[in-house]
């Protein structure tokens, strides 16, 4: 029960996203349902692997490059839906951003297990 609350909390987190920022547009609650779900699975799924084969690079950008590799996998998530999308790399970048502090908050408010 608490992962589908955190589901529908990362969903309106992404409304949020889309409503301070023109450069992102969500279409519907069902979009960004289904865009939650989807930045959720590449964030489990294809993340870890971006983060070993990038390593140097983070390195070398002191933490940085992670900032990208999430504007990435969040631009990404833009291209794969139709009632998704994300008009340009920056705006990735700071969707991203301002998506993870939104869904944090939300989710913060969950009681339960932390951690």
């Amino acid at each position: 029960m608490r992962l589908l609350l955190i589901w529908v909390l990362n969903a309106v987190a992404l409304l949020g996203v889309a409503y301070l920022m023109p450069s992102i547009e969500v279409t519907s609650f069902g979009s960004a349902m289904l865009a939650a779900l989807v930045i959720g699975l590449l964030n489990t799924l294809v993340r870890p692997l971006l983060v070993v084969l990038t390593l140097p690079v983070t390195l070398l950008t002191l933490g940085l490059f992670y900032f990208v590799l999430n504007g990435l996998l969040f631009w990404w998530a833009g291209h794969m839906l139709d009632g998704f999308e994300v008009h340009g790399f920056v705006s990735a970048v700071l969707g991203a951003i301002l998506y993870s502090v939104i869904a944090w908050a939300l989710s913060a408010l969950v009681p339960g297990k932390k951690g």
